[in-house]
C-alpha cells in the first residue's frame, strides 16, 4: 500500500510517500480503506522527536491517529459492523491507503469524508477534557482556544448539555464561535476582565486547549487550579492544574456522530491535501494559525 512515512526525526523535508506492508485488523479492531485521515499537531509533534522521550517511535514509521474509510476486514470478535460499512475511528499509522482502527462508530451521514476524517481525535480529546471539568447544565465553561478543532468540539458537546460556553478566539472567528452557541471574546491580557464582564455570576470551569501561556488568568477566573484542565501546557503542574493527554473517553465518537445527525455538531475544514502534499499539510499544522481541521484525501476517492 502506499503510506506517509519518515525514517528519522526532522522537519516536514523527512516525509515521503513510499510502499508499505499493509496492516490487518486484530481482535476488537477493524481495517479500512482510508478516504480520509486528519492531521493533527501530535503527528508533527511524533515526527519532529519532540516528543521522542515520551513516545519514543519505531522507525520508519507512518504518522496519523484518526481516519474515516469504509470497513475491508473485521477482526475476531467485533460484530458491530461489518465489511462494506462506512466508519470513522482512532488508530495509529492512518495516513495511509489502509488502516486499522481500534476504536470507531459509524459515519455520520450527516458528514462529508473529510470532515468524518477530522472528528475522532477532537471528539474524543474534548470528552474527555469535559469529564474531568464535569460542568453541570446551567453552569458557565470557559474555553481557551474554543475555535480549534478540540475547542469547537468541545463547545459543541458543552452547548448539547446546556452549558454555557464563553469561547475566546480571534475576532475573525468570533462569528463561528456564536454559531455554535458560544459567547465570543479575545484572547491575551485582560481576559479576566473581559470574562468578568459576560459572566458576572462568575465561571465554573475553564478548559485551555492551546497551551500558550494562559493557566494562571485560568485559574484567576475560575477561582481555583482544581477547575481547570490543559490539552496543552505542559507547565500545568506548576499552576496546580490537571493536564490530560491520554485516551479514554471513546464513548464520544458515537455520541459526536449522534449529535452531528441532529445538526448539532460540524467539523470545520481548514484545508485538504493528497498524500503527496502531506509536508505542506504538517507544515500548516506546525503553524498553528489553521482555522479548521487539515485533512489528508486519498487519490481515487
Amino acid at each position: 500500500m502506499l503510506a506517509v512515512e519518515y525514517a528519522e526525526y526532522g522537519d516536514s523535508s523527512v516525509l515521503g510517500v513510499a510502499t508499505m506492508p499493509e496492516p490487518h485488523a486484530g481482535p476488537g479492531q477493524v481495517r479500512i480503506a482510508v478516504y480520509a485521515a486528519g492531521v493533527n499537531p501530535v503527528d508533527w509533534k511524533l515526527r519532529s522527536g519532540e516528543l521522542k522521550d515520551l513516545m519514543p517511535q519505531k522507525l520508519p514509521a507512518i504518522p496519523g491517529k484518526e481516519a474515516a474509510g469504509v470497513v475491508d476486514e473485521v477482526g475476531e470478535g467485533v460484530d458491530a459492523v461489518a465489511v462494506g460499512d462506512e466508519v470513522f475511528g482512532l488508530g495509529t499509522a492512518t495516513s495511509a491507503q489502509f488502516a486499522v482502527l481500534d476504536h470507531f462508530a459509524p459515519k455520520p451521514a450527516s458528514l462529508d469524508w473529510s470532515q468524518a476524517g477530522g472528528l475522532a481525535l477532537v471528539a474524543e480529546t474534548a470528552a474527555r477534557a469535559l469529564e474531568i471539568l464535569d460542568p453541570s447544565p446551567g453552569q458557565t465553561l470557559l474555553i481557551d482556544g474554543a475555535a480549534g478543532g478540540v475547542g469547537s468540539a468541545a463547545t459543541q458537546f458543552a452547548v448539547a448539555d446546556g452549558i454555557a460556553v464563553i469561547g475566546t478566539a480571534g475576532e475573525s472567528n468570533h462569528p463561528y464561535l456564536r454559531s455554535l452557541g458560544a459567547e465570543p471574546t479575545t484572547y491575551g491580557p485582560g481576559l479576566p476582565e473581559r470574562v468578568a464582564a459576560l459572566a458576572p455570576n462568575g465561571v465554573d470551569a475553564a478548559l485551555d486547549t492551546v497551551g500558550k501561556g494562559s493557566l494562571p488568568d485560568l485559574v484567576a477566573i475560575t477561582g481555583s487550579p482544581d477547575k481547570v484542565v490543559t490539552i496543552a501546557d505542559l507547565s500545568a503542574a506548576e499552576h496546580g492544574v490537571r493536564i490530560t493527554t491520554k485516551a479514554s473517553a471513546f464513548d464520544a465518537l458515537a455520541k459526536a456522530a449522534g449529535l452531528a445527525d441532529e445538526g448539532k455538531f460540524d467539523v470545520r475544514i481548514a484545508a485538504e491535501f493528497t498524500l503527496a502534499d502531506v509536508a505542506k499539510a504538517h507544515e500548516i499544522s506546525q503553524g498553528g494559525h489553521a482555522m479548521g481541521k487539515i485533512i489528508l484525501r486519498l487519490t481515487g476517492v
